[in-house]
C-alpha cells in the first residue's frame, strides 16, 4: 500500500483498488492520502446542501429500501408543491446555497408540477438538485431548463446481476441510459453507490468506482448498507463503515476535484461518522432541512439520525461539527470546478 500511496497521480488498477479496499491495517494511510488529495484540489471549505425529503411514495420495490412500495408498514406522506417551495424559501433562508430535492419515484410530480416548483425556488438565489429517479429524457430536458442545476441518482451496484437481483422489475442499462441523458444534458451529475450489500464483493465495487471514474461524475455519494426490518433484507448483515470510508477514500484519490458527501448513513452507524468521512476526503454535508413528521417518515434505513431536530438546530450543530475539526462552511454554491483531468481521457 505504502507504495501506491506514494504517487501523485493515482492511476490505480483493479486491482490496486481491491488491495486497498482489502486492507484494514493500513487503512489509516489511505484516509490520511485522501484527506491531503481533497485539501489540494478542493481545499477546506464544507458545501452544505439543504436536503428536503419531499415525498416517500415510490414505485419501485427495491429490496434494501424502507421505501420501496412493498413495504404495507411505511406512512406514507407527499408535499405539496407550495410546502415544498415553502421549505426551499426557509432554507435559502437558512443561508443554504444548494436545495437537494429528493424522493421516492412518485410520478405525481409530473415534468409541469416539477419545472413550476424549480422556477419558483430558482427565485431564491440557490442551485437546484434533483434527486427524483428515473425519467424520460424529455423530462430531464424540461427540468434543467427551468433551471435545475445538478441530479442525483445513484447507480447502486454495477454488478448487473446483483442490480437485478436487489431492484426486482427494474432495468440496470435504462438507469445506465438515463444517467448518460442527465449528462448530456449539461447536468452536474451526481451518482453513488451502497457498500457492503448481500453477495457484492471487492472486485464488485473496484469495479463500481472504475464505472464512476469512467463516467465522469461531478459528485459521488458512498454510503454503507443498513438493513431495514420492513424489508426482504431484514437480516442481512450490513453496517461495513470502514469498508465504506475505505471507498469513499479511493473515490477521491480516483477524482481528486469532485464532490463527495459525508453520508448521514455512516452517522447513522457511528456517532461521528459525518466528522469521521469529512477527515477520509469528504468536502460536502447534506443537512436535512425537511420539516416536521415528514422526517422521521422518510426512512430509507433504521436509525436515521436527526429525525426529532429542527431544520435551524441541524444547521447550527453540523457547522459547529466542521468547525471544530479546523475546516470551514462554504459561502459558494458548491460548484464541481473541475480542475483534474485524467490522462488519456
Amino acid at each position: 500500500m505504502a507504495a501506491l500511496l506514494k504517487v501523485q497521480k493515482m492511476n490505480l488498477s483493479r486491482n490496486d483498488i481491491i488491495r486497498l479496499l482489502d486492507d484494514e491495517e493500513r487503512q489509516n494511510d489511505l484516509f490520511k492520502k485522501a484527506d491531503e488529495t481533497r485539501r489540494k484540489y478542493v481545499g477546506d471549505e464544507v458545501h452544505l446542501r439543504g436536503l428536503i425529503e419531499f415525498s416517500n411514495i415510490c414505485r419501485n420495490n427495491c429490496l434494501y429500501c424502507g421505501i420501496r412500495k412493498g413495504n404495507k408498514n411505511a406512512v406514507r406522506y407527499r408535499m405539496t408543491p407550495e410546502e415544498l417551495i415553502e421549505t426551499a424559501r426557509r432554507a435559502a433562508g437558512m443561508g443554504f446555497k444548494t436545495i437537494v430535492m429528493q424522493s421516492g419515484e412518485d410520478m405525481y410530480y409530473t415534468s409541469e408540477r416539477m419545472c413550476r416548483i424549480i422556477e419558483e425556488i430558482k427565485k431564491f438565489d440557490v442551485a437546484v438538485t434533483l434527486s427524483i429517479g428515473e425519467r424520460s429524457y424529455q423530462e430531464y430536458k424540461a427540468f434543467r431548463e427551468a433551471g435545475a442545476d445538478r441530479y442525483l441518482m445513484r447507480i447502486e451496484t454495477t454488478d448487473k446481476d446483483l442490480y437485478h437481483k436487489l431492484d426486482p422489475n427494474m432495468s440496470w442499462q435504462n438507469r445506465y441510459e438515463c444517467l448518460l441523458m442527465i449528462k448530456e444534458l449539461g447536468y452536474e451529475l451526481g451518482s453513488g453507490i451502497m457498500v457492503g450489500l448481500p453477495e457484492q464483493t471487492l472486485d464488485s465495487i473496484a469495479g463500481d468506482l472504475l464505472f464512476l471514474r469512467d463516467i465522469g461524475v461531478d459528485m459521488a455519494g458512498i454510503g454503507p448498507f443498513i438493513p431495514h426490518p420492513d424489508t426482504p433484507l431484514a437480516q442481512a448483515k450490513g453496517g461495513a463503515l470502514y469498508l465504506a470510508l475505505r471507498t469513499m477514500a479511493i473515490m477521491r484519490l480516483l477524482l481528486p476535484d469532485i464532490n463527495i458527501p459525508a453520508t448521514t448513513a455512516m452517522e447513522s452507524l457511528h456517532p461521528r461518522g459525518r466528522i469521521m468521512a469529512l477527515r477520509c476526503g469528504a468536502n460536502v454535508v447534506m443537512p436535512n432541512v425537511t420539516e416536521g413528521e415528514y422526517r422521521k417518515f422518510y426512512e430509507l434505513y433504521p436509525g436515521k439520525i436527526c429525525v426529532n431536530d429542527t431544520p435551524v438546530h441541524c444547521r447550527s450543530c453540523i457547522g459547529l461539527k466542521i468547525m471544530s475539526i479546523g475546516r470551514k462552511i462554504g459561502t459558494g454554491y458548491g460548484s464541481h470546478k473541475k480542475q483534474f483531468r485524467r490522462e488519456n481521457a
